[in-house]
Formats: C-alpha cells, structure tokens, sequence
C-alpha cells in the first residue's frame, strides 16, 4: 500500500474515533440546538425543525417504535419522499437500535413484498393512503410485519396494526414517561460496526441486492468527503432525488448531520427549481439528467431574448466562456482580450443572470453522478462560473470513490482516487476499490459477497476502466454488459450509448448486438425536451407518439447517431437503429428510480422492433 495512502486512512480513523450516527445527531443538538436542522414548505408556509427539535422527535419515534416490539437488529421499511418525517424516522430507527430501509416509492407491490420479505422488516412506516395500498395485498405473505406506521393515514381505518405517525409519536413520549432512559439504553448500544442502513441496489441487471452500509462506513466517508472538499460548517443543502439511493442519502441527509446543516426538504420535482433559488445550497448533488433540465432552462431562456443584439452578445458570451474552459482543459490560455472579455460577461451575466437566476451564486461545490454526463454540459456550467464536477462510486462504496475536485479536474474522467482510497484496474480492466468507504457485504447473500468483496479488502466494482498517467479514471461501462458480436468482438455498449445520450432530445439509447453481425440502437426520446426542442424546430406539437415519428425528429437521431458513430471504432459503430414510440421511465419498468437503463427489460420489451432492425 502507498504510505500516503496509509496515513490517509490514519487521519481518517482517528477524526472519527468510535462516533455513530447517534453521537452525530447528539452532539448537533447539545452545541448548536437552536440552529436550523430542516426546512419544508407546509402550504404557503416555510417550516423549520431547530436541530434540538429534530433530535426531539427522533427520540419520540424511537421509544414508539419500541412500544411496537422493535429490537436491535430488526428491520424497518421506510416508503415516502423527500419530506422531514422521512429522515426523522430513519434515524429513529437507529435510536431503537433497529436498521432503517428506504424502499424507492415507484416499487410495484411484487417488488416491495421482496424487499420487506428479504429482510424480514417488522415495521414499515408509509407516506399516505396510495403507498399503504399497495402494502396492503402483500402484507399476507410477509410474516414478520406486525405494524404499519401510515404519516397521512386514510381517514376510515379501524385495522388495529396499522396506526397514524402521530400515535407512534404519541405513543413514544407515554412509554419515555414511563421510561425515561428507554432510548437512551437502546441508542447508547448502537455501535460502529453495527449497521446505519439496508440500501438494496435498483437491480438493473438482476433483483436487487441489500447492501450493508456501516457506521463507521458512513462516518469514513464522511470524512473522506471533508478532505476532498473545502466545505464550510452549517452546509445549506436541498434533498429532492430519492433517499433510497446512497447518492441522496449520503449528500444530504449524512452531510448535514456531519456539517451541522440545514436541508430543505423538496417532495415534488417540478419545485426544485423554486427550492433552490430560495435555499442557495452549498452542495447539489443531481444525475445528469437534472443538469440537462438546468441547461436547457437556461438556453430557452436566452433564445427567448426578443432584443436581438442582447441575445447574440448572451450566445457569443456563452461560447467564449466554454472554449476558456476547453483551452483550460487543453493546457491553453486564452489571449488578455479575451480573459478581459470573459471577466465583464462573468459580472454582467453569468454571476446575475445565470448563477443567481438559478440560486446557485453560493454553490462550493455541484455534484455529477449515477451516470455519465456530456463533457459539452461540464463545459458550460464550469464556463458560467458553476464549479460542478463529476463524480464516481457506487452504493458498495458507500457513494463515492474517485472525484474530480478543484485544481484537479479532467472532464471527460472521473477524477482520481479520494483520500484514503486506493484505485486499481485488473487484468481484465475491472476497476477494484478499497478503504473505510467500501461496505459490508450482501444481506443474506454469502456467494454474491464473495464473488463481489475480496477477502484482502477489494471491491470488485463490475464497472471497467481505464487510468490515465496521473491517476485520472474513465470509465468503459459494465462488465456484465460487454456485447460479444458473431464476429467474436467484444464490445462496452456504454461508449456509443453515452455518446448519443448527450444530445438533450435523446432520453436513452440502447445498443443491441450480442450474436448479431452488427449492432443497431434502440433510441427514446426525452419527452420533458420534446414540446420545447419542436418549437425551437418549426415543428407542430401534437402528441408525443407524433413526435417520435417526425421526419425532422428522425432526421436529427440520424444526425446524433452518425456524429457518434464517428468517434468510436469500426466494431462499436451502430449500422441500424430506430425510435421507440414510447416514454422510459422507473415507473413504466425500462428505467431504475436513479435514471439508469434496465438493459435485459429493454431487450425484452423490444424483441420484436430488435428482429426488425436485423431483417437484410
């Protein structure tokens, strides 16, 4: 092992000493109880949760959860978005000694009754009446769920296992009445090693697989983040994307226990936008899908300019900014005419009308992840004064791994190795990681835990990789999607994929050629991009099955395709694809809650289109 690595993860381990989760929330509320812990709006209204107040309720939901018979070890479901009862009950949980499990709210009932069944949950606690429904026809084939804990319950129940999240809190401070030190002895057995979560993976490949996530892996990362870094204390952040995904969980609800922050909670996508403009986060996290949004946003809006001179200034300032960040990739330097130039467009645009238009003139740091992003986009934001960096991990290294960071960012990679984290690329171009951040293994899976984690601390990522001479990673794709043609060529999908998945009409494309001549692409549009890309077209909107169909629409896939097709080799080039009529999303099946591709669904659902594509 490298020395310098070694005496990372020293530093790393005696920053954190024995802390846990509980001690986090703990000491959060004795130093600075009366700073703002959570923000949401009820109605017109904006709430807020003091960290003293949070850790209140914790402690309710806690001892409540003990009054319904749960014990060290169990496990408890938890299906809601992103509001405060959501983490309030996660770390109740862990208060009750117990492990929290988010579910991803999009779950169909069969799915659900696999995750709660495969970990024998004893509580479920559920958002509204919808989600309770859909419990509610498996609860016979789940033997170990004695309660469901409902925040907004339907108003004619009478089952006495289901109860509403106020009587759970109500029946907490009864039983702590009567038991003052009731949590206090549960929590206080809460140990490093113990877990502080189940996430199980969105299964794109397979069904999914309940990661166990440590303590004292959160806390390692936790602290590996803060020497990535330069995070001031009390962090503002906002929470949106879901919190069964270690992504979410781990950038906003872990981080502002670390920091002291104050999250904003944001249970509907379309007020994002709103959210963040009044917040003004340090840290955002989003997928790259999210950055698209911001993107074409923010474009719509300078085409929208009715002065034309305005406008053309706007788009030249915009060009001028991202090729400064090219040359900056490249080694260059702009001439002094055009660094001056970039300095007023900066004070007179992109700080007023971009970055606080968004409300984002107070980011440290933004965050790409969960899925490759086009370097054009890193190009312009970072042009328009937005410090977002890539980012790569997985939920078995507790999220991250390797990050680009300030001072230290090659787009098109995804950065090098974290502190106290080592990086290596196996024969076989699998990348391996190992430290603090890399988790426990499967639940109840021994054989995948074998086959995943060495027994010499290496995680065997399934992602394959490349690293350049200065330690900067880029990714291939997965292994387990490697195409082999008839021709016995074995060709990574992700390259074309991400290639043409960076164009803002093209929601997803899929590469199909395993024992085929050739490959061929199956391509979906983004219906979100399609109304606004037709109008900036000429193109008459109707319906989005129309649109699909359109000869400029398919005229421009041709385009993107072809454009694509000329920065791969030969063997990975696409010689037929088509356009798929129909909109990709978690809940129709062909996408993962996190916005990645569920290729054998796809495959499936396709066969038909496939046969077509390879009819000579």
């Amino acid at each position: 092992m490298n020395t310098g690595v070694e005496h990372e993860r020293q530093a790393i381990g005696a920053a954190i000493g024995d802390m846990t989760l509980v001690g986090l929330l703990g000491r959060n509320a004795e130093r600075f109880g009366d700073h703002p812990a959570i923000r949401w709006n009820a109605g017109e209204e904006t709430r807020t949760l003091t960290w003293s107040e949070y850790r209140g309720q914790v402690v309710e939901v806690a001892a409540g959860l003990r009054t319904l018979g749960v014990e060290a070890g169990d496990f408890v479901a938890i299906m809601a978005g992103n509001r405060p009862e959501h983490v309030i009950a996660d770390l109740g949980i862990v208060h009750a000694g117990a492990v929290p499990v988010s579910l991803y709210n999009t779950l169909a009932s069969e799915q659900i009754q696999y995750i709660a069944g495969h970990c024998s949950a004893r509580v479920a606690v559920l958002e509204n009446a919808d989600y309770l429904e859909r419990w509610q026809g498996i609860r016979g084939d789940l033997p170990n769920l004695t309660h469901i804990v409902v925040m907004e319950p339907p108003e004619d129940g009478d089952d006495e296992r289901i109860m509403s999240w106020e009587d759970l809190r109500s029946a907490g401070r009864e039983a702590l009445a009567s038991d003052p030190e009731l949590v206090e002895r549960s929590s206080m057995a809460v140990a490093q090693d113990d877990l502080a979560t189940l996430i199980y993976t969105s299964g794109t490949t397979g069904v999914p697989k309940g990661v166990m996530i440590s303590h004292r892996n959160v806390l390692w990362t936790l602290e590996c983040v803060s020497r990535t870094y330069s995070l001031p204390d009390h962090l503002r952040l906002v929470s949106y994307l879901p919190l069964a995904h270690i992504g979410e969980r781990m950038a906003s609800h872990y981080v502002s226990l670390y920091w002291v922050g104050t999250v904003r909670y944001i249970p509907d996508l379309t007020e994002v936008a709103a959210a963040v403009q009044e917040t003004r986060p340090h840290v955002f996290f989003a997928v790259p899908r999210v950055w698209e949004k911001f993107h074409a946003g923010l474009m719509a809006r300078v085409n929208a300019e009715p002065n034309a001179r305005r406008r053309a200034l706007a788009l030249g300032a915009i060009e001028l900014a991202i090729e400064g960040q090219r040359a900056e990739q490249e080694g260059r330097h702009l001439g002094l005419g055009a660094r001056l130039k970039l300095k007023l467009f900066d004070h007179i645009l992109f700080s007023k009308k971009f970055r606080t238009g968004l409300g984002m003139d107070a980011l440290k740091v933004a965050i790409s992840a969960a899925a490759p992003i086009s370097p054009d986009l890193l190009l312009f934001f970072r042009g328009i004064g937005l410090p977002v960096f890539e980012l790569y991990g997985m939920t078995e290294s507790s999220g991250p791994g390797t990050s680009n960071v300030p001072g230290a960012n090659r787009i098109g990679t995804v950065g090098r190795a974290m502190p106290g984290v080592e990086l290596s690329i196996a024969d076989d171009d699998e990348i391996m990681l190992r430290g603090g951040l890399i988790t426990e293994g499967y639940y109840r899976d021994p054989d995948t835990t074998a086959a995943t984690y060495g027994e010499d601390g290496w995680l065997r990522t399934g992602d394959l990789g490349r690293l350049d001479d200065h330690g900067y990673l880029s990714i291939i794709g997965r292994k387990k999607e490697i195409i082999i043609t008839a021709g016995g060529k074995n060709v990574a999908p992700a390259r074309l994929e991400n290639l043409i998945n960076e164009h803002a009409l093209i929601s997803q494309a899929c590469v199909v050629g395993d024992g085929r001549r050739y490959l061929t692409l199956l391509v979906a549009l983004d219906s979100d991009m399609a109304e606004g890309w037709a109008e900036s077209q000429g193109v008459e909107y109707g319906s989005f099955d129309e649109f699909t169909r359109h000869s400029k629409v398919l005229a421009e896939v041709d385009r993107v395709v072809e454009s694509a097709n000329a920065r791969v080799s030969r063997v990975e080039q696409a010689r037929k694809w088509t356009v798929v009529s129909e909109k990709w999303s978690a809940e129709s099946g062909e996408l993962t809650p996190s916005l990645k591709m569920k290729r054998r669904v796809v495959l499936e659902r396709y066969s038909r289109q496939i046969e077509d594509l390879y009819e000579d």
